[in-house]
């Protein structure tokens, strides 16, 4: 499979075709691959006198250095992202919860199909009923500390896209590219 040297493909494989190799960030010998350590260099690791890496794209997704409108600067070999995000108050986009009450007095306790009312709503918890002021009779008004508050687990939530498994593999002898 004769390709160009450095170039990277995806194989369906479940080993690396000769004169390739997985992209697994493994370091290579200099002196067995001078012509893709003159094209690689020490970007993916490596310590330039006797070492370079290979890029390490295993659950990673390539895209190309630079910038576009709108977006942020991203250079040749830089790592960035993750599989998950914790979202926090701090975080978490700005966003309301609005909410129908009723101006008359309240009639019942049970709150399925009916809205809070202009009076104190009796709430029982653990065997013991609370008095909670669901909103001041002013409008605009905020409600009382008990009637909402924030909640969650601080759990971290999976961002990945949906995926398939398979190998990326670098091209280490073939055809050296030429410069435009």
């Amino acid at each position: 499979m004769e390709g160009m040297i450095g170039e990277v493909r995806i194989f369906a494989g479940n080993f690396a075709p000769r004169t390739w190799a997985f992209c697994e960030g493994q370091l290579l010998a200099i002196a067995q691959n001078t012509a893709l350590f003159s094209i690689l260099g020490t970007t993916y690791g490596g310590d330039g006198r006797t070492t370079f890496g290979l890029p390490d794209l295993r659950g990673r997704f390539p895209i190309s250095p630079g910038t576009g409108p709108g977006l942020s600067n991203v250079a040749l070999g830089q790592r960035a992202g993750g599989e998950n995000v914790t979202m926090t108050q701090a975080t978490m986009p700005n966003h309301s919860h609005p909410m129908n009450v009723d101006s008359g007095a309240g009639t019942t306790n049970e709150p399925t199909g009916n809205y809070p009312a202009s009076n104190n709503v009796q709430v029982e918890r653990g065997g013991t009923v609370y008095d909670v002021n669901s909103f001041a009779a002013s409008p605009n008004a905020s409600m009382g500390a008990g009637a909402v508050g924030n909640t969650g687990g601080s759990i971290p939530m999976n961002i990945r896209n949906p995926y398939l498994g398979s190998y990326y593999i670098i091209c280490l002898q073939g055809v050296y590219p030429s410069r435009n």
